[in-house]
């Protein structure tokens, strides 16, 4: 699923794909944001982590699952 993160006072937002569930990432950000954590940490679908600082984090957009995609032609 795509995830986008806005970060304060930067211009450009962070666009990762991800394996983890809704519900995992909608639980890792409402850690990092309740003060508990002091980032929010997410994985990638090629296993790469991405940290960022909690108190920078303006907000947190969840996609639908995206469905595996087969063969080489688009529909």
């Amino acid at each position: 699923m795509e995830i986008k993160i806005g970060v304060q006072h930067t211009p450009r937002e962070i666009i990762l794909e991800s394996g983890q569930s809704a519900e995992e990432v909608e639980s890792a950000v409402s850690t990092a944001l309740s003060g508990s954590g002091q980032l929010l940490s997410l994985v990638d679908e090629h296993g790469r982590k991405v940290l960022v600082p909690a108190d920078r984090v303006a907000y947190v957009e969840i996609g639908q699952p995206t469905p595996r995609r087969v063969g080489f032609g688009t529909l």
